[in-house]
């Protein structure tokens, strides 16, 4: 994939700069001067100046891009609450969210559409650098044809952002590139804004990062646009206060991103978006096996679980009697004895995919989960950041763990009738492995001798540990 040359080529997609502001009116001009310098057609481009409750409220200086408006926020607070209240008033086809302490480069907004013109599913990610901010005014940022005429580059403290992309080989090498995505200027579809329902205004600290998770759930392409260069006038709070900075974002952190294990240690915790779902269909099963298939999914190594039974639940009457000749009498039955499990939902069918958590398991409810099973089996996926792992069972049947970002991805790309699994072999790599690593046996036990009657010894034998396996696979899937 590759983006147009700067400077060579003829836009099309209009973009909506959204700036949520409270306060800070100086630095604000600046940024608006810089945008009014764009060389990004101007009549493709509008800025949104969201005002956050400033006081006194943010005005608009003379020097400003021709499409600009000043929205004010009628209802709540907060930076979330104000971008998603830009990306509601936005006309643009691109949202590019932009801080209001933030000086761009005049091909910046370029530099980050051009990707939007290739494909309609990425995320293109822009550059910052930290400055003291210098005494410079407005005129002379417009005037400005580099960064490096206003701000002393050398002196800036760089972001771990750019650090990050040249250890990952521009976020190709990266298991979570969704990490660099953290805030002052990016750029997306405004109908992906959208789709993945905008910034969380609950989450107060952190709340880019948790953006592009769930972005990085929705199969986006996240794509670094070194051109797309800016400086952002100040420090990072980070260095003021890092340690009180870094704790005010876990808790939010820790409950919406599952792939953060390590804010995930404390053992016996529900967490708000779980790491795992584990999915049974229990049409016409009996609710024994059901109830053993959902204890073996919450007793395992992995606790970080929910579980989702899909069964025909719509179709119970709860305005007649439950009577014991009813004919759906073990649905009922199920439905009552889960009814207040919050780890166990019930629903008719399954969503094509389980976002915002990490990675979905599918598999027979007649094959009980082993304790290590669902560990494994994310181990192994992680390895080579396969898409899907399928576990051959020795029925012809399939166990099978998906990867909500590789489903996410496929969604994108399918047209009508196509394959899932094909896309997703072709984006992320679909894998098959036999069931002893992930249905292990049972720990063997040293042989037995039991004392003969002419003080002869005789060794109990201990059957192989595949012919356990394949004895105990086969006893599962035998019809009850």
């Amino acid at each position: 994939m590759a983006a147009p040359q700067l400077g060579a080529w003829s836009p099309a997609l209009s973009v909506s700069v959204v700036i949520p502001a409270h306060g800070g009116q100086d630095k604000l001009d600046l940024t608006l001067a810089a945008l009014a310098a764009q060389t990004y057609p101007e009549h493709l481009m509008e800025v949104l100046v969201v005002d956050d409750g400033s006081r006194p409220p943010i005005r608009l200086p003379e020097i400003r891009p021709v499409n600009t408006r000043l929205v004010p926020v009628r209802d709540g607070w907060g930076i979330s609450n104000a971008v998603n209240t830009g990306a509601k008033a936005a006309d643009g086809e691109i949202i590019q969210r932009l801080d209001s302490d933030m000086v761009a480069c005049r091909e910046h907004i370029e530099a980050m559409a051009r990707w939007h013109h290739v494909t309609d599913y990425l995320v293109s990610i822009g550059m910052k650098k930290f400055v003291d901010a210098p005494p410079v005014t407005a005129e002379q940022v417009y005037r400005a044809r580099h960064l490096g005429e206003l701000f002393d580059l050398a002196a800036a403290v760089s972001s771990s952002t750019e650090a990050t992309i040249a250890k990952t080989d521009g976020l190709r090498k990266s298991r979570n590139p969704y990490h660099v995505c953290t805030g002052p200027t990016f750029a997306l579809p405004r109908e992906v804004f959208h789709a993945v329902g905008g910034l969380d205004p609950t989450v107060a600290r952190g709340e880019d990062t948790e953006f592009s998770y769930r972005l990085a759930m929705y199969g986006v392409v996240f794509v670094p646009e070194m051109d797309a260069q800016a400086v952002h006038l100040g420090l990072p709070s980070q260095h003021r206060d890092r340690e009180r900075a870094v704790r005010a974002v876990e808790p939010y952190l820790a409950h919406r991103i599952p792939l953060r294990r390590d804010l995930r240690k404390d053992r016996g915790r529900r967490w708000l978006v779980p790491y795992v779902e584990v999915v049974l269909d229990v049409a016409g099963a009996p609710e024994s096996v059901v109830r053993q298939a959902v204890a073996a999914a919450l007793d395992g190594k992995v606790q970080d679980v929910v579980v989702t039974l899909v069964g025909p639940w719509s179709r119970l009457d709860s305005r007649s009697r439950f009577a014991l000749s009813d004919p759906s009498f073990e649905l009922r039955l199920m439905r009552d004895l889960f009814a207040h499990d919050e780890r166990v939902r019930l629903i008719d069918e399954a969503a094509p995919t389980p976002a915002p958590t990490p990675f979905r398991y599918r598999g027979p409810v007649d094959v009980p989960l082993h304790r290590a099973t669902l560990e494994r089996m994310i181990e192994s996926v992680q390895k080579d950041l396969a898409g899907i792992l399928v576990v051959d069972l020795p029925d012809g049947r399939t166990a099978r763990l998906e990867r909500t970002s590789a489903l996410g991805r496929a969604e994108l790309l399918a047209d009508a009738g196509d394959d899932v699994d094909d896309i997703i072999d072709t984006t992320h790599g679909v894998r098959h492995e036999p069931p002893d690593r992930f249905w292990p046996a049972p720990t063997q036990p040293e042989p037995v001798t039991i004392p003969a009657p002419a003080k002869e010894q005789v060794e109990l034998a201990v059957e192989p540990p595949e012919k356990t396996l394949l004895r105990r696979l086969k006893s599962a899937l035998r019809p009850n």
